[in-house]
């Protein structure tokens, strides 16, 4: 078998994996794809600038996360053709993980030192604080802060 035999066959494979899982390749899997390098990258630089170093155990779970997102992706895309919806659930999920990377980069772009404006380390905590999660990139005061257990929000500024 030659070598171009075997790169078409690879290539329509991997076609045919893609149009499976994808359905057709959106501008928004273009975008998430660059959100998860750039997410990635930063949290290296996050990393590094912090003194922790890198740690393949840490890369690994990682890796596995973006893995798992695109599986729910798939998942999110097979439904779509089972209930003959037009992309809406794939959609959702690609928007979804789009904005949790975003999050995430603009928190590693925080911790590698890069100043960030105030409207932008609110919009973090007060996300963050709707899922019970502290901030790194906010004052240690903001980072404290906690809902009592009735959910309730207990801040003047957020409610």
């Amino acid at each position: 078998m030659n070598a171009q035999i075997l790169l078409n066959g690879s290539a329509g494979v991997a076609g045919a994996f893609f149009g499976f899982a994808f359905g057709r390749w959106t501008e928004a899997l273009t975008f998430l794809l660059l959100a998860i390098a750039t997410d990635i990258i930063t949290g290296v630089a996050a990393s590094l600038k912090e003194g922790r170093g890198l740690t393949s155990a840490v890369g690994a779970i990682g890796l596995a996360k973006k893995g798992l997102m695109f599986l729910v992706i798939i998942l999110a895309h097979r439904i779509d053709v089972l209930m003959e919806l037009e992309a809406v659930v794939m959609t959702a999920a690609v928007y979804f993980y789009i904005a949790n990377e975003l999050v995430s980069v603009t928190e590693n772009l925080g911790r590698s030192g890069l100043p960030l404006p105030e409207a932008v380390k609110r919009m973090i905590a007060v996300l963050k604080d709707r899922g019970g999660v502290a901030d790194p990139t906010a004052d240690s005061a903001d980072a404290r802060r906690t809902k009592p257990k009735g959910g309730a929000d207990t801040h003047a500024d957020n409610k």
